[in-house]
Formats: structure tokens, C-alpha cells, sequence
């Protein structure tokens, strides 16, 4: 998780995104859905042993968590507005 702080704290906004790259297909993602305004692909570094949720009564979830890193002392290491889905198994709260 350090590593991750890390990038929060030394990532610029108005960098060239690793998301805008993915959007390019200048590198590889492994795309779950894309239309004209949307794209949705798995976790390079997933932080929960989590799939995409389409529809979660079509997967039988108990439950899930979506959450949005905001700025550096939030986590948040790519300045572009993302959720991530989790879930895979019971969360506490507070996080971490």
C-alpha cells in the first residue's frame, strides 16, 4: 500500500493517464465492455479478488463495495474520475 501512497503523492493531473493509453490502445487492458462513451476493463492491480459486476443478481452477490480514490491523501494515483468494484469477500470498515 505504501507504493501505492506513493503515486498518489507524485501524480500529476494533467499528466498523460495510464487510462487515456488504454483508451488509445496504446497498451494492452483487458477489456470487459466498450461502446462510444464507456470502458470497463479489469484491474491491473486489483486490491480484491473482484470481477466486473454487469448485474449482480446475474453473478449471486452477496455484496460489493465501490469506491472512488479522491486526491493524493485519498490514494488516488491516476487523475481521471474511476470506481472500483470490489468484492470476493466480507470488508471492514474502516478500510486498509
Amino acid at each position: 500500500m505504501a507504493d501505492e501512497i506513493t503515486k498518489a503523492q507524485v501524480a500529476w493531473p494533467g499528466g498523460d493517464m495510464i487510462f487515456k493509453k488504454m483508451i488509445r490502445k496504446e497498451i494492452p487492458a483487458e477489456i470487459i465492455y466498450e461502446d462510444d462513451q464507456c470502458l470497463a476493463f479489469h484491474d491491473i492491480s486489483p486490491q480484491a479478488p473482484a470481477r466486473f459486476l454487469k448485474r449482480t443478481a446475474d453473478l449471486g452477490l452477496k455484496g460489493y463495495r465501490m469506491v472512488v480514490n479522491e486526491g493524493s491523501d485519498g490514494g488516488q494515483s491516476v487523475y481521471h474520475i474511476h470506481l472500483h468494484v470490489l468484492e470476493g469477500w466480507q470488508m471492514n470498515w474502516p478500510p486498509g
